[in-house]
């Protein structure tokens, strides 16, 4: 279908203000901690390469988009040099990406310098036939004098045609909103905690310390509780009420996933079986995945299953963790399953508040909240993030490969203090695989510090540091913001 040159440039020109000399209407002050590093692909990019913005419906993505675009304009690029376009909007998917660029050169004559391009919801564009990831290939090597970014909440091009574009961008992965970056959009006035470097920073710490930073750390424990039923989603955190959040999350974001994105972009036609398939992986969060109970429950074929996990998946609605080891044991293994956010099983399942009098609930949501954020913090360091299951059914819930260590991270979020009975598996994992650090994610503020008196096996003694789950998930948020600072 033909779009008309004057429309197409109508649309443009609503969707770049900046054409007319007009600032960017309601750009939060407030960035998260991918800007920076999206900034610094833009002005001063480490290696010729386009920008693929990576994550979830609603999370934030063209909001980072809009900053950048402010940050070049101050930094004093013409306004003309300057492109946004939405392939969400039905003009500009019609068009495709050739028509798009004429046009705006038909409004926009180039001025002198570098040109910037920003492509939101890119994997709506269709052009001639060919993939996006040759399109951008072709930009990366043959335009020198262009930079460009494009986002994807859902992008086959990143499994179907990486290929066509390996090598030719960067991708930044976002995740929902930290905790930190949470408690920054909120605007909530807290008591000042102690910066880290590190986690191993927490090892050199003595007893005052720990007990001056557990009793700055006690009105966070509320809105730790709140956002794990709220959301890591922008807007969802934004809402006042939680019953509103968690509508939206449900239905503004889960929604238009499994009902849209899964047909439009991948052909899927029993969208009723995925959706059965979604409530199932809801309903097991941070569970095993158990494919013969999962299609025995649902009456679909294992291929079907195996085909719509992948795709929720690929659309950034959960994440699968394979176990620790290498070869044909852990393909016969089972994976783990951890959704995109602790709030979305509470609000698809409309659990509302209830999660926080289930303790065993409330466990589940936490585990998923610390793997979100230790995934944030490292996945730039290609970090393998795995679970272990050893004799006995012992397991460790989450194991890290950083830099070549190990550093497993066990999860105990319940009233009780932690000590070495609760921690075989943990204990275990480390004296088999001769591990010196480890960690586990307590609940209580006072369960915090080195434990002592742990089973020594032989080689090096492990230091296991116990750190509360609001802690861990604020100081993994606030590093992010300073990675260029950071040794681990």
């Amino acid at each position: 279908m033909k779009v008309s040159r004057e429309e197409l440039i109508a649309v443009l020109s609503q969707f770049n203000p900046w054409w007319r000399q007009e600032a960017i209407a309601d750009l939060p002050q407030w960035r998260r901690a991918a800007f920076h590093e999206l900034n610094t692909w833009m002005t001063a990019p480490p290696s010729p390469r386009a920008v693929l913005l990576s994550g979830a419906r609603q999370i934030g993505k063209t909001t980072l988009m809009l900053q950048a675009i402010d940050a070049q304009l101050k930094a004093g690029v013409p306004p003309a040099n300057i492109l946004y376009a939405t392939f969400d909007h039905p003009i500009l998917k019609l068009a495709g990406i050739d028509a798009v660029l004429d046009a705006w050169r038909e409004r926009e004559p180039k001025a002198e310098g570098l040109e910037y391009i920003f492509l939101d919801e890119a994997q709506f564009i269709r052009q001639n036939g060919w993939e996006l990831g040759t399109w951008v290939k072709h930009q990366v090597d043959f335009q020198k004098s262009r930079r460009i970014a494009f986002t994807g909440s859902a992008m086959p091009l990143v499994a179907a045609g990486q290929e066509s574009g390996v090598g030719r961008w960067h991708t930044i992965r976002l995740t929902t909103l930290s905790f930190f970056e949470y408690l920054q959009i909120k605007n909530v006035a807290l008591p000042a905690l102690p910066r880290l470097r590190s986690l191993r920073d927490l090892i050199d710490w003595q007893p005052p310390e720990f007990l001056r930073t557990a009793e700055a750390a006690a009105p966070y424990v509320g809105h730790f509780h709140e956002y794990l039923v709220r959301g890591g989603f922008p807007q969802t955190a934004q809402v006042d009420s939680i019953t509103q959040a968690q509508r939206l999350l449900r239905e503004d974001i889960i929604d238009k996933v499994l009902k849209r994105d899964m047909t439009a972009l991948f052909g899927v036609r029993r969208v009723l079986d995925l959706e059965h398939t979604f409530l199932y992986l809801c309903m097991h969060d941070g569970g095993l995945l158990d494919m013969v109970d999962l299609c025995a429950n649902l009456e679909v074929k294992r291929p079907t299953a195996q085909n719509f996990i992948e795709l929720l998946e690929a659309t950034h609605l959960i994440y699968r963790l394979a176990p620790f080891g290498y070869g044909k044991d852990v393909l016969r293994a089972r994976f783990k399953i951890y959704l995109a956010d602790a709030a979305i099983a509470p609000a698809v399942m409309l659990k509302g508040k209830s999660i926080l009098e289930d303790p065993a609930a409330l466990g589940v949501a936490t585990e998923t909240a610390v793997f979100k954020h230790l995934f944030a913090r490292y996945y730039a360091q290609s970090v393998r993030f795995t679970y272990w299951r050893g004799k006995k059914d012992r397991e460790v819930d989450l194991v890290a490969e950083v830099g070549g260590q190990i550093i497993p991270f066990e999860v105990k979020y319940r009233a009780q203090h932690t000590g070495a009975r609760e921690l075989k598996g943990l204990i275990e994992l480390c004296e088999q695989k001769h591990i010196t650090r480890g960690y586990v994610v307590t609940k209580s503020l006072d369960d915090f510090g080195l434990m002592t008196g742990l089973p020594q096996g032989g080689g090096t003694p492990t230091q296991i540091m116990r750190i509360p789950a609001p802690l861990l998930c604020y100081w993994m948020g606030a590093s992010e913001l300073n990675q260029h600072e950071i040794q681990d």
